[in-house]
């Protein structure tokens, strides 16, 4: 079955809909958690979970005794770009807009979760390296990330200028190579209000890929939550190239966004000043 079959299969289905809703307004839960206030046994919303995994629409992640699940909303971003942006009119843009600045934010309450998953033809100790070494961090991701990486240990993402300024640094709280890598990030100076936010990456190797998870939790708002949402993806994207190819991308894909960004909000902003 093609992935796009599958996507729709399992969104045909208003019981899976309803746990994609639920993700959405909390991630990370357990399937006792999605269970809740659902009139069906355990098997069966099991079954259900289980077409939203295979869908690529779920992922899991371990915790200790517990798999908690995300919603990931990469397959859907695909259904987005290929059928509706290069239909969509920036009227539309310009009214979605608008909605969104009059409604409460629904993340505003929350700190919010982000969870990415990408598949990368290389060994787990190649993803391994990719994500410590200082030079191979600096080749695909603009900064050196250096550290010992055991853990209780500081490590820093320090600008490829020659300043030695860091932009975001932490503690690595967990070391498993080259499996399970868990840190704080945040920028320099005093720690968040509601405490350090936290990436975890899993690298789950099978025959010759790997899939790698990352999960970034204890976000602040809704805003860092956009953020980062652009910036990982672009992140694996630029790591996927170099580890597959033996080069990064041609263009930096996080400057394309910025970039793409700058000229959507343009485009909105020119709509409302004619509505």
């Amino acid at each position: 079955m093609r992935e796009e079959d599958a996507v729709f299969r399992a969104l045909a289905d208003p019981t899976r809909r309803a746990l994609l809703d639920r993700l959405r307004a909390r991630n990370g839960q357990t399937l006792s958690e999605l269970c809740q206030g659902l009139e069906m046994a355990r098997q069966s919303v099991t079954l259900h979970v289980d077409i939203l995994w295979a869908a690529n629409l779920v992922v899991t992640v371990r915790r200790g005794r517990e798999r908690l699940h995300y919603l990931n909303p990469v397959p859907l971003w695909d259904i987005e770009e290929r059928w509706i942006e290069r239909f969509e009119r920036p009227r539309l843009r310009a009214l979605s807009e608008l909605r969104r600045r009059a409604e409460e934010d629904p993340m505003a309450e929350d700190r919010p979760d982000y969870v990415y998953v990408t598949y990368i033809g290389s060994s787990a100790e190649g993803v391994w390296e990719a994500l410590t070494d200082a030079q191979l961090t600096a080749a695909y991701w603009g900064h050196s990330n250096v550290s010992d990486w055991k853990a209780g240990s500081e490590w820093r993402h320090v600008r490829t200028d020659g300043s030695g300024m860091a932009d975001v640094v932490g503690t690595v709280l967990e070391s498993d190579p080259p499996r399970r890598l868990v840190m704080t990030f945040d920028g320099p100076g005093d720690a968040p209000p509601g405490g350090p936010t936290r990436v975890t990456f899993e690298i789950e190797p099978y025959q010759d890929i790997v899939r790698l998870t990352v999960v970034h939790e204890n976000l602040p708002d809704a805003q860092a939550y956009q953020a980062i949402s652009a910036g990982w993806p672009a992140v694996c994207a630029n790591l996927k190239s170099l580890l597959e190819t033996g080069h990064v991308l041609p263009q930096a894909p996080w400057e394309m966004h910025a970039e793409l960004r700058q000229a959507q909000m343009a485009r909105t902003d020119a709509d409302l000043g004619e509505s």
